[in-house]
This record gives C-alpha cells, structure tokens and sequence, in this order.
C-alpha cells in the first residue's frame, strides 16, 4: 500500500518505533511498516535502498562452548545497545555504489549482485559520497556489536535459519556472488547478513573482554578493521552470526563488501569499549584473516518472504 507524505497514519502511528505521530525522516523518500517492523527508504538518482529499523536491547555476543565450529576466543559478553539504528535491508549492491561513485570495481559483475572489491577505505569514501547527495541521510558503517545485534534479530544459534535456507556459501554458491535478497530473511527483515560477501564494519579489530558493555566501539587505537557475516567462498564454520575477522583498512577482495548504517554514531553515547585490541592485497580469492582463527555466532528460523505492508511514499 502507497500513500503521500504525510497524511495517511495507518498502522504506522504506533508509538514504539521511529515513525510514531507521523514522523517522516528528512532523508526518506518512502516509509512504511510490515511484518519485520517499520522501514524507511531513501533514493540516489532513481535507486532506492531500504533501511530497518533495529531496535535497542540486550544480548550476549559471542557464542556458547558447545557451538559447531566455535574459536577459543569467542567468549560472551553481555552487550546494550542503548539506541535504535536504521541498516540497510541488504549489502550495497553495485547498482547504488555505480550511482553514488560512477565506477564498478567488483569482480563478479551484475546490478543487483554486492558490490566487492572495495577496501574499508574506499568504503568510507562513498559514504561520504552519498551523505553528499543524500541530504540528511549521515550514512555510516555499523559498529560490531550493532552488526550481530541485527543479525541474530533476538536469536541465540549459529545462525537464524538452515545454512542453505539462508547463506551464499562454499557449498552452494558455485564460486561466485548471487543478487541480493534471494536467502530468506532474519527476523527483522535483513538479508545476506551471512555469506554472499564479507561485511566491512566500523570497529577497529580487538579481543573481547568478558565484562558487560553499552554500545562498544572497539579499541580507540590501531588500524586494522574487522568484518563479519562470512562470503561465498567460506565453509559453514565461517558462516556464523559470531564468526569475525580482520584486515588492513586497504584490503580489497571479491568476497568482501558491506551493508549501511544511520542513527546516532555510537562513539558519542559509548561506555569503556569491551575490547582491547592490537597495535592492501586484492586478489581473486583468499582465505580472509581472522583473530584466533575467530568466529561468533548467532541464530533462529528464517522468515519468510514479507507482504508488502502499509506504505508512504514522499512527495516527488
């Protein structure tokens, strides 16, 4: 269901989400809400990208001794995340990054495919890029802990659904990307959040500590990132909503991409980080690094494909 900006309410007024009384973002060009909570949409030149909405809450990152495929280092401590965030429904496709940049550097070509080949560095200069063309958008990378938040959506198992059900991987991704948004859903609407390709995140690399946190940022020093959510040429074990790794912030391979973030930087709201941490290659295809052989998880049932919902559209 489509409306104008901003007469029709609907099921959009309730007063526990974003859109309470009305409240149409400045950077939304479409807002609307269905089975996975509300959304938001904004456009870049007749490309649309949907946001969700993550809620804020509690829950234990890391994973449990008896989990498949579990690294040593993979402790769990419990994590808040104190405000809700908007991220992207799926992982930059190079259809959006073509628009905002006008260049295509990924190696398996395709519109709706993740865009890859693209270091944290070159990540960050087209968000800067697109927070140009999109008024208001203040795009960002999302934290670590804002990352596996979302991709467990309250769920506490390896992953949120069957591997093949809901992941690009090794074992069924005949060595290449796939469009986005094929897999099924988590709970709260995301796509791809495991396999098809790496996903950069903001955090500098650092070993957990075991005391509970609020919205952590990583350690305040060093230069290598970390990235999540496995790729289509990593076997299950790496497939995990616990699973992580890291790299040199100009590190570009075809399995790596990301997913945009907006919402109130958590830097500016963090406690002390839960974490302490240490101290640019392309190629074809490598095995990624990780800290301790690391790995994270998270998981529950897939959700399946949503109805479209009530829906706004901005005025043109």
């Amino acid at each position: 269901m489509y409306a104008d900006h901003p007469q029709e309410q609907g099921r959009l007024m309730k007063h526990d989400h974003p859109l309470h009384g009305g409240a149409f973002p400045a950077w939304a060009c479409a807002i609307g809400e269905d089975r996975f909570g509300p959304f938001a949409e904004f456009e870049v030149n007749g490309v649309r990208q949907r946001m969700r909405w993550i809620p804020p809450g509690a829950f234990e990152m890391g994973s449990p001794e008896d989990e498949e495929g579990r690294f040593d280092h993979e402790i769990q401590p419990e994590v808040t995340i104190t405000c809700g965030y908007w991220l992207a429904d799926a992982p930059v496709t190079q259809l959006l990054w073509e628009t905002v940049t006008g260049e295509n550097p990924s190696h398996f070509k395709g519109p709706d495919h993740p865009v890859e080949r693209v270091s944290w560095d070159d990540v960050k200069a087209f968000i800067s890029q697109l927070n140009t063309q999109v008024p208001e958008l203040d795009a960002r990378l999302p934290t670590e802990a804002e990352w596996e938040r979302a991709c467990r959506a309250g769920t506490t198992t390896a992953r949120y659904g069957d591997l093949d059900g809901v992941a690009w991987h090794a074992g069924n991704s005949g060595g290449e990307t796939h469009p986005v948004r094929q897999k099924q859903p988590n709970a709260w609407g995301l796509y791809d959040t495991l396999g098809n390709v790496l996903e950069w995140c903001e955090d500098r690399y650092g070993e957990y500590q075991p005391d509970a946190s609020e919205d952590p940022t990583g350690p305040e020093e060093g230069s290598i990132r970390t990235y999540r959510g496995g790729s289509w040429q990593h076997p299950a074990k790496r497939v995990r909503a616990a699973d992580r790794g890291m790299y040199d912030p100009d590190t570009r391979y075809n399995f790596m991409g990301f997913r945009l973030s907006r919402g109130p930087a958590p830097s500016a709201r963090s406690a002390e980080p839960p974490r302490s941490g240490p101290g640019g290659a392309e190629s074809k295809g490598e095995q990624p690094r990780s800290g301790a052989e690391g790995s994270r998880v998270s998981g529950g049932a897939a959700v399946p494909e949503a109805d479209p919902g009530p829906f706004r559209s901005a005025p043109g």
